[in-house]
């Protein structure tokens, strides 16, 4: 009797290590990139999506708690405060939020700005769900710290700042708070470019809003186009376009308001926006790396061009 329950012991062990194997074999791997450290990408915008993040909601523990994760990445990967620190603090209502803000120095145009901006918030939890917000804007963040390890390591012609903003799903609150008192002076800033929702498409599809508006825009982000492995496409961005107009939809409005040129990346609205539902596992993991890399592409153009 002894031998056969230390048999059947040893069999039930050398079941649980193999589904555990299989397990980790069936997990997808991240798709190969040779300009973005695409695991790096995917664990960031997991762990912002994660239930513990409670919907990031401005102003709440849940938002407080991704707020710091991201000031962390800011600093493990080189991204310099400005003299007060990664925080620039504002009002929401009785609530307190805050953008997290940084910059990487450029060469050629270090006193010319490019703002690099993707909101940190979503919607919180709604009648005990949580609203995980992966795509919306998990996402965007986790592009733009990938666009930041990038330009740490390959100096940019503009100082880019880069700026996590809070309060998007409130109004856009934070990237008004941020133009309203900038850490550098607004004549200096060049560009936004802004991300918001760019990691899964049915279509295998990415927009670029704004060229309407800023056509001097259009031909270095079309340069990127043409080698994308995903389609990047034009529009989204025209008065007759009347609902699916997004000028105005995103934290790229509040500088378009004060007459900076943006650009806006994203994609269009799918079954999961503003659900429960919008959680790691419905992203597209090959899509969003290559949706990266063409967003990277695209700064890098408009880097050198934009003057």
């Amino acid at each position: 009797m002894k031998f056969v329950r230390s048999f059947l012991i040893l069999v039930l062990a050398l079941s649980i290590v193999s589904a555990q194997k299989s397990s980790v074999q069936k997990s997808p791997a991240a798709p190969e990139s040779k300009t973005l450290d695409a695991a790096r990408l995917l664990r960031d915008i997991e762990i912002l999506s994660a239930d513990d993040m409670e919907g990031r909601e401005a102003g709440t523990a849940g938002g407080e708690k991704a707020r710091a994760f991201v000031a962390r990445r800011f600093a493990e990967v080189g991204i310099k405060p400005f003299k007060d620190g990664y925080l620039q603090a504002f009002k929401l209502g009785k609530r307190r939020a805050a953008n997290v803000v940084g910059f990487i120095e450029g060469g050629k145009y270090k006193n010319r700005y490019a703002v690099v901006s993707a909101h940190y918030d979503h919607v919180g939890i709604n009648e005990g769900e949580i609203f995980n917000g992966a795509d919306d804007n998990a996402s965007g963040v986790a592009a733009l710290l990938a666009l930041a390890e990038y330009f740490k390591k390959n100096k940019p012609e503009h100082t880019i700042i880069f700026a996590a903003f809070d309060a998007e799903e409130s109004g856009l609150v934070g990237a008004r708070a941020f133009v309203a008192a900038p850490p550098v002076s607004i004549k200096n800033i060049a560009l936004n470019i802004n991300l918001d929702m760019v990691s899964r498409s049915e279509k295998n599809e990415l927009f670029a809003a704004g060229t309407y508006h800023y056509p001097q825009l259009k031909k270095p982000v079309e340069k990127a186009a043409r080698g994308s492995k995903i389609k990047l496409l034009f529009g989204h961005d025209r008065p007759e376009d009347g609902g699916d107009d997004w000028t105005t939809q995103s934290d790229h409005a509040a500088f378009h308001a004060v007459k900076i040129p943006f650009v806006y990346f994203g994609v269009e609205n799918h079954r999961d926006y503003h659900r429960p539902s919008d959680d790691f596992a419905r992203i597209d993991p090959e899509f969003f790396v290559r949706a990266v890399e063409t967003i990277l592409e695209a700064v890098k153009n408009l880097d050198k061009e934009i003057g």
